[in-house]
């Protein structure tokens, strides 16, 4: 694949037109590396984009057994491109895997070729709102899940009856049930006099039925109360998620924002314009 056609394939790019795309090829500097070569580590200097024309690049960050791998480019992929507009600091490690040969664009000859082609750093421009718009919609799109609604859709029939039953002895509709029921068995009894009643004094048909029923009632409850701490860890841990998820996405689209309002200042810098800092639409 050409150059150019590299080039055009990203999306940073992508609005350019052939000839602001030559006029940008021309700036790049073609280099290869060898396999397990740092391109660039954390903490270094950041001022050049990077362009895979063929082999690939792993991007990682932390040392040792923390080492972990964000992600493996290969061919006509870029990287190290947030520095090409602010020129801080690596925030990642930057490692070939095999031989590769990379084409690369220092932030110097990329800010002399917006100040040769301000057409062109207007469409770079519209490119970074566009990914800021993008970012903002897929953030809004995100919907949490209702985990009750979910392990309640599981519950089997003896599940359901244990919480209907629990929820019953724990009312007060239970608790006057229950009492009228009791004084109308010792009333009705103590009515018909000792010899016809069928639990004359003290009521030990009625106590071993409340004993019974307490029996009864005392696991079923428990059931209904183990469940219900799962509903509890369920909460606690989609409350949690939740959190954990605005929280990352509030400091991702503050970040990108942030990196967007600065390119957009360079660029305008670049092209004579006052810089306009002000939040997108």
């Amino acid at each position: 694949m050409d150059r150019l056609t590299l080039l055009k394939n990203i999306a940073l790019f992508d609005e350019l037109t052939d000839d602001e795309l030559g006029a940008l090829q021309q700036r790049c500097t073609e280099s290869v590396m060898p396999a397990d070569h740092s391109v660039f580590v954390v903490g270094d200097e950041g001022d050049s984009l990077f362009l895979i024309i063929d082999g690939a690049v792993d991007i990682q960050t932390g040392e040792g057994k923390g080492k972990t791998t964000l992600a493996s480019l290969f061919n006509g992929q870029i990287f190290g491109e947030l520095s090409l507009f602010d020129g801080s600091p690596r925030s990642a490690t930057a490692t070939t895997t095999k031989q590769t040969t990379v084409l690369s664009l220092d932030r110097a000859d990329f800010t002399a070729f917006l100040k040769a082609k301000p057409e062109a750093g207007i469409k770079i421009m519209a490119e970074l709102a566009r990914r800021i718009r993008a970012t903002n919609d897929l953030f809004a799109s995100q919907v949490t899940r209702d985990v009750l609604e979910e392990h309640d859709d599981q519950l089997t029939f003896g599940q359901r009856v244990a919480d209907a039953v629990a929820a019953f002895g724990g009312s007060w509709t239970f608790i006057m049930v229950f009492v009228g029921a009791m004084i109308v068995w010792m009333g009705g009894n103590l009515a018909m006099g000792e010899k016809d009643a069928f639990d004359w004094f003290p009521f030990i048909l009625l106590n071993l039925a409340l004993s019974t029923t307490a029996a009864l009632q005392a696991p079923v409850i428990m059931m209904s109360q183990n469940r219900q701490s799962s509903k509890d860890k369920l909460l606690a841990q989609n409350d949690y998620l939740v959190n954990l998820k605005a929280e990352l996405g509030i400091q991702q689209i503050l970040k990108n924002q942030t990196e967007v309002f600065q390119r957009i200042a360079l660029v305008e810098k670049h092209l004579g314009h006052k810089p306009n800092l002000r939040a997108a639409d």
